[in-house]
């Protein structure tokens, strides 16, 4: 049965208040950038991917490539709410002997489709995925998550030119465009505006949205499903942290954890808005 937007969203703040324990439990990994793809990855695996929990490696299934690979915290939640793993052993992130690993790795979690983690690499794997199913005429559709800084990285503007080449209608990426990453804003590390310009540049189809509404998340996957001829990028502008007040566009947790009294008032706010 296909979740409403309500249930969407309450989805999104379960998938958050699981990387706030996740995270906190490890003393380590990456909550902002986590929090602020919380919307989107409840879109994607609550209503938009074509995709079996019982059956991970599903021949016609819809691709998930998480390029900023460091958020890996979201895609485990995502997964194991979803039913590909029991959520219990959410709380083993980092931990000696866990499979779930501070990036994904293909193979041991299953509904992971590629080990990520090297940032400015996913959009290229994508692009093998989407050409590979362009040449089996299969009717998958390929969905990559790029972070912004990672757009500092040059593979991306290959991948993209490839993917307009190749005509691959059928490659949908991403941009949690939140501003920040570790060194702070990215303008000042290395500006990317205008950003849907370049894009456009090399061309991709441009859809930029709220990337906490749900229902633009949901209208914009629809339309960019839609395009027959060229790849599509939707652009998120979001907010790091989304979710937690003081983590909120606050760089410092980009690769911080919650300290015991930061993780009492993150779990708080969220359980106020679960339903």
């Amino acid at each position: 049965m296909e979740c409403s937007i309500s249930d969407i969203e309450n989805k999104a703040n379960i998938l958050r208040l699981d990387v706030i324990r996740m995270t906190t439990e490890a003393g380590s990994g990456h909550p902002g950038g986590s929090l602020s793809a919380a919307d989107m990855m409840a879109v994607l695996y609550f209503r938009v991917l074509n995709h079996d929990p019982s059956n991970p490696l599903w021949e016609d299934r819809d691709r998930f490539v998480l390029s900023k690979g460091h958020v890996a915290p979201v895609l485990y939640a995502a997964l194991a709410e979803s039913g590909y793993f029991p959520t219990e052993e959410l709380i083993t992130l980092r931990k000696l002997g866990s499979r779930l690993q501070g990036h994904p790795v293909r193979g041991k979690v299953p509904g992971v489709e590629m080990s990520t983690g090297s940032l400015g690499q996913g959009l290229s794997m994508a692009c093998g995925i989407a050409l590979t199913g362009k040449i089996d005429k299969k009717d998958y559709h390929v969905y990559c998550l790029l972070g912004d800084g990672e757009l500092q990285e040059g593979q991306n503007w290959e991948a993209a030119m490839f993917a307009h080449h190749y005509n691959l209608s059928n490659l949908i990426a991403f941009v949690d465009r939140n501003r920040l990453q570790t060194t702070g804003n990215t303008e000042n590390a290395m500006s990317l505006d205008p950003l849907p310009e370049k894009w456009k540049a090399f061309g991709w189809n441009v859809i930029i949205i709220d990337g906490h509404n749900v229902r633009q998340i949901i209208e914009a996957c629809e339309k960019a499903k839609g395009s027959k001829k060229h790849p599509t990028v939707i652009i998120m502008n979001t907010v790091k942290g989304k979710g937690v007040s003081f983590m909120e566009n606050n760089a410092d947790f980009h690769g911080k954890t919650c300290k015991p009294v930061e993780y009492e008032m993150a779990i708080k706010e969220l359980k106020e808005v679960i339903q």
